[in-house]
């Protein structure tokens, strides 16, 4: 009941949307950067408890657009469709980990109605009245989790795995007292690096299996419950796709910075300055978001082709990676 009275709060949604706004708009020196979403912004002075006036976003909902893109001639299975697929997961990969791992306060209810595809080709967010602010010790264990999956030797080596386990387990995680000891760790890769193979401990990657790690919980941390619901949301979206995708490996770079700033140490006046590398950054941003809407503006034949080109240099750089 609770919840849901936030969710009917529109004061407290245009609240929510701006902090969110401010996280994915601004880079860790709280300089100006290309946020990879759009998310829309609330009017002030039209907004109240029980309205909410912000912009229109002009596109339709991720549950439609493959119905939308055979509308427009698109097959799904065209180059083009791959390569908004890719933009979409790297986009959600992005805000979701910049949001959990920087601020704790994040977007808890995405699904394909909430996400929109925008008639410019870019990706936006809706419907904030469900977010979910988690601890500061909940946020700095996962970011250790992420640290810890990235830096594994392998995917077996006993040390790697004992610390995964222990970090999972101080999360809150609780298992069935016959779970093997493998059982924490692959939990947490269950949940957070869907590019593995084999889980440890022999459990199965499918959720819905008899041997999945899932089956092996006894209780989950309500901080995790829905960090959860946007990974598996990121994971399925990567399975659809055919894309092995490690949540751990993308969110590792955010978490070192989030465990660098939490010494304590205090930037000095040379680290505060606007830096030249930071504005190039700005630019390069910019200009690929201009580029990217120029080629939705193409004719449908010009446009194939340099979706193909740009998707056959994108799965070089995805393999390069992996490697």
């Amino acid at each position: 009941e609770a919840q849901l009275a936030d969710e009917f709060d529109f004061v407290a949604e245009a609240v929510a949307m701006d902090r969110v706004y401010d996280c994915v708009t601004k880079d860790e020196n709280g300089m100006p950067c290309e946020s990879p979403i759009v998310i829309p912004r609330p009017v002030p002075g039209l907004v109240s408890k029980r309205v909410l006036v912000m912009d229109y976003l002009k596109g339709v909902p991720l549950s439609r657009a493959a119905e939308e893109m055979l509308k427009r001639g698109i097959d799904p299975d065209s180059p083009e469709s791959q390569l908004f697929g890719r933009k979409l997961l790297r986009a959600l990969t992005d805000v979701f980990g910049r949001c959990i791992l920087e601020t704790g306060f994040f977007h808890a209810d995405p699904h394909p109605g909430n996400i929109f595809v925008l008639d410019d080709g870019s990706i936006g967010l809706i419907d904030f009245g469900q977010v979910k602010q988690i601890s500061g010790r909940a946020k700095e264990t996962l970011a250790k989790v992420m640290v810890a999956l990235d830096d594994r030797e392998s995917d077996t080596n006993p040390d790697d795995l004992d610390k995964i386990g222990n970090l999972a387990l101080e999360l809150g995680v609780e298992l069935n007292e016959d779970a093997k000891q493998e059982a924490p760790a692959a939990v947490a890769f269950w949940l957070f690096d869907g590019s593995v193979e084999e889980l440890p401990g022999g459990y199965d990657k499918g959720e819905l299996s008899p041997n999945s790690p899932v089956k092996e919980l006894k209780s989950f941390p309500q901080d995790l419950v829905l960090v959860g619901r946007s990974s598996i949301l990121i994971k399925g979206l990567s399975n659809r796709l055919g894309i092995p995708w490690s949540l751990s490996k993308e969110w590792a770079p955010t978490a070192r910075k989030v465990l660098a700033g939490n010494t304590g140490k205090t930037p000095s006046a040379k680290e505060r300055q606007v830096r030249f590398r930071d504005v190039a950054l700005l630019l390069k941003s910019w200009g690929k978001s201009k580029a990217s809407r120029a080629v939705t503006k193409l004719p449908p034949p010009l446009r194939t082709r340099v979706a193909g080109i740009a998707l056959k240099l994108q799965k070089r750089k995805e393999q390069e990676a992996q490697q």
